[in-house]
């Protein structure tokens, strides 16, 4: 039995901004049914708590340079037998609403803080310095909140392993040198091949630099940050660790995500009897406002309204695409300029284009289960969740071809559909041309009914769970493990 520890600043359902929280809180669980002894440190933040059900103090450990003591509360995941730490803190979590920014949208001052103190009990755990009879064999870190676990334990000897995921690189955690003085890290820790960062401090390089194995969320988005275009300035380091960098995709809920028996949609539908899909879609065009009619193709949309996101892309081929026989249905929230515009254009065509500000979880299932098509034409995407779950629910995937869209998502063509791999329909450059193409070739398919159904039912049939992510990860740290019996104190590569 492998026993790990994950170490987290969110996890579902206690506490998510977005696809980190699903991840640490679903991959935990997958692992436990595979047999392995995992336990997950997150902040003890005021919604969390809320939420965590019973809790009971297992630990109280006095960390410098903090006067206070810190207590560690034992819980579970919700729903799962995953036990569960959480740091009670109240003078850095204590703090209800998102847990990275202010009600301002601004980022908490004492971030670094906060999260340096989530590393430091996770180096006391993994020590077996804290009074719970426990010391994992592999710490694994997640985002750069988590990126000081690796770096702080390279100091150590004996140590577990240690792995590092990256969810998204374009958030880094980069504070002044000052603030690593103030934390009083290390001191070897400073240099250019540690945490040091064009003469910041930069948490995010500490995981990269330090960790054993570090890994993303999909094989494709691991190449693609050792180059300048999306390594965010760290390609260069991460194409020397490039032998211990790799992809993992994600996985999705299928108990949650399930067109069978989902209890936010007005119909069920599956593979071999797919007639529910169409009253899912009636259903959404009247919730809506949209006409109903059932021979207009839906292009559906669940995002964040942000450039990452290709918004503006979509945007800018509005004008285009509702020239023709379409309809679009878009659910999310960003900048505001895109809710202005997006708000303008579905006055100005109520009857093709619906645009919902802000997020429903209720209303995401029935877009993703009425909609025809699903948009994603992401600038970049490191793995993505919800043309897994448009697949799932038969409703074809028009996506930029990056990330993890390349990794789920084969464009549909007639050799693919003769082989029987098709599954929807990408695009290559970054412009409203190219995504308009790619709608326009999803629109002349749509017109042939029976080759749409072959290739909604091979979407359908594609096996995105947790267990098979959760096998891939045994087979990672099963491969750390081997490699040593136990790990020096490192200097980063």
């Amino acid at each position: 039995m492998r026993k790990i520890l994950f170490v987290a600043s969110e996890a579902h359902p206690l506490i998510k901004t977005g696809g980190l929280g699903d991840v640490c809180g679903s991959l935990p669980p997958a692992l436990t049914k595979l047999g392995d002894d995992v336990r997950l440190l997150l902040p003890g933040y005021h919604d969390a708590l809320q939420v965590a059900g019973r809790l009971r103090r297992v630990a109280q450990l006095t960390l410098p340079p903090f006067a206070a003591p810190v207590n560690l509360l034992e819980g579970k995941l919700p729903g799962t037998h995953v036990k569960c730490w959480f740091i009670d803190f109240p003078a850095a979590y204590d703090r209800p609403g998102n847990p990275y920014l202010n009600t301002h949208g601004q980022d908490w001052h004492d971030n670094a803080s906060r999260f340096a103190l989530l590393a430091r009990v996770a180096v006391v755990i993994a020590l077996d310095h804290a009074g719970l009879s426990w010391r994992p064999d592999v710490v694994h870190a997640h985002d750069w909140q988590a990126g000081l676990v690796p770096a702080l334990l390279s100091t150590h000897t004996p140590r577990p392993a240690t792995v590092f995921t990256i969810h998204n690189l374009a958030y880094q955690g980069v504070f002044p040198h000052a603030t690593f003085q103030s934390l009083t890290l290390p001191h070897e820790l400073w240099s250019m091949a540690g945490l040091e960062f064009y003469g910041q401090l930069s948490f995010i390089k500490g995981g990269i630099a330090y960790a054993d194995r570090v890994t993303t969320v999909s094989p494709t988005y691991a190449r693609e940050i050792q180059t300048s275009e999306f390594g965010h300035g760290l390609d260069g380091l991460l194409r020397h660790r490039a032998a211990v960098l790799s992809g993992i995709l994600n996985g999705i809920d299928d108990k949650v995500w399930n067109p069978g028996r989902d209890p936010h949609l007005p119909a069920h539908y599956s593979r071999q009897r797919l007639a529910g899909k169409a009253q899912c879609k009636a259903h959404l065009q009247t919730e809506l406002g949209l006409r109903a009619e059932a021979s207009v193709p839906l292009l559906g949309m669940v995002s964040r309204l942000v450039d990452q996101k290709g918004i503006d892309l979509l945007i800018a081929a509005l004008p285009v695409l509702l020239q023709q026989p379409i309809q679009l249905a878009i659910l999310g929230s960003g900048e505001h300029r895109h809710e202005a515009t997006l708000r303008a254009l579905a006055a100005q065509f109520p009857e093709q284009l619906a645009v919902q500000i802000g997020y429903n979880e209720s209303l995401a299932h029935r877009i993703i289960a009425g909609a025809d098509m699903f948009a994603m034409p992401s600038r970049f995407e490191p793995c993505g969740l919800t043309q897994l779950y448009s697949l799932r629910y038969g409703t074809l995937p028009v996506v930029h071809h990056v990330g993890g869209l390349v990794d789920t998502v084969v464009d549909c063509n007639d050799l693919t559909i003769e082989q029987g791999t098709a599954t929807g329909f990408s695009f290559q450059a970054t412009e409203p041309e190219a995504l308009q193409q790619a709608v326009l070739r999803a629109l002349l398919l749509y017109r042939k009914p029976r080759r749409w159904r072959v290739v909604m039912r091979q979407g359908m049939q594609q096996d995105y769970s947790w267990m098979h992510s959760a096998a891939a990860y045994q087979e990672l740290y099963d491969e750390l493990l081997a490699a040593a019996t136990k790990f020096e104190a490192l200097t980063p590569p």
